[in-house]
């Protein structure tokens, strides 16, 4: 029987089945949620306090009026939350084919892009967990956004989210070693976060360097940033919905081709053998 003319429950069971693997290693790793919450909570407590009196913000979009500098990266350490769980999602990818568990995933008659994407979307779901209850931690910093934003943000969350992950996904096809991984990571991420509007404006990157900003407006990690900023203030940023969908679309596709058994990374292992 092909995929095809499988029942809509034997595909809701497929995607039950590797969500519930996600999350059953999501919970036997708590170390890993205290880690996703640690990073940004030392930007939150520490860094931004201590920029709050060097970094003054005029009124920037979508805020109405001056804002205090945590207030404004709050959006982007959510961001980086699920920029480092899109990474570790990828991570798992990468032991998974060291053991062989991913080829055993890839030989279901599910398409692929099914499998993959039910991974994916696992991740998110975890990564959404994450992202929340930072909000919460911060809702107690007196860092407290409209009531409604914290329902209009999910959107914003899920897409941004998916882009992410996508792109850790596609990371993911190109390393061969599981050591190899820690060292992409950083050179990804890192960069990611800080050419990006996470910590400062747009505008304010022109002030001291055109070509930083150009740099930074070329960043989709920016368009996440925003994307989630002005969702979590009940504003529709067009331009950031149009970007992060693109780029999920392209990371997305990309992957898929890569784990392709007959186009991509499988395809030149065999050759190789």
């Amino acid at each position: 029987m092909t995929a095809r003319r499988f029942p809509v429950r034997a595909w809701a069971t497929a995607f039950r089945g590797i969500a519930w693997r996600e999350t059953l290693r999501f919970v036997q790793q708590r170390g890993r949620f205290m880690a996703a919450l640690v990073r940004p909570l030392v930007w939150l407590f520490i860094f931004a306090a201590g920029f709050r009196a060097v970094l003054g913000l005029s009124i920037t979009p979508p805020y109405q009026t001056y804002v205090l500098y945590e207030v404004y990266v709050t959006p982007g350490l959510v961001a980086m939350i699920q920029l480092f769980n899109g990474m570790q999602s990828s991570l798992s990818m990468v032991y998974d084919r060291e053991t062989g568990a991913m080829r055993t995933l890839l030989v279901s008659p599910f398409p692929r892009w099914f499998l993959l994407g039910s991974k994916l979307m696992a991740g998110v779901i975890v990564s959404i967990i994450q992202a929340y209850a930072f909000l919460l931690i911060a809702w107690f910093w007196d860092i407290r956004p409209p009531a409604w934003g914290y329902v209009a943000v999910f959107p914003a969350l899920v897409l941004s989210g998916l882009m992410l992950g996508a792109l850790g996904l596609f990371l993911s096809s190109a390393i061969r070693q599981l050591e190899n991984f820690a060292g992409v990571m950083n050179f990804v991420i890192f960069p990611m976060f800080f050419a990006s509007s996470a910590l400062y404006p747009l505008w304010r990157m022109n002030e001291s360097s055109p070509l930083l900003h150009d740099i930074c407006a070329a960043n989709p990690f920016t368009y996440a940033v925003e994307l989630i900023r002005f969702a979590l203030y009940l504003e529709w940023n067009g331009q950031a919905f149009a970007m992060v969908a693109g780029c999920l679309a392209a990371f997305f596709g990309a992957a898929v081709f890569m784990y392709d058994p007959a186009k991509g990374l499988w395809a030149r292992r065999k050759e190789r053998g």
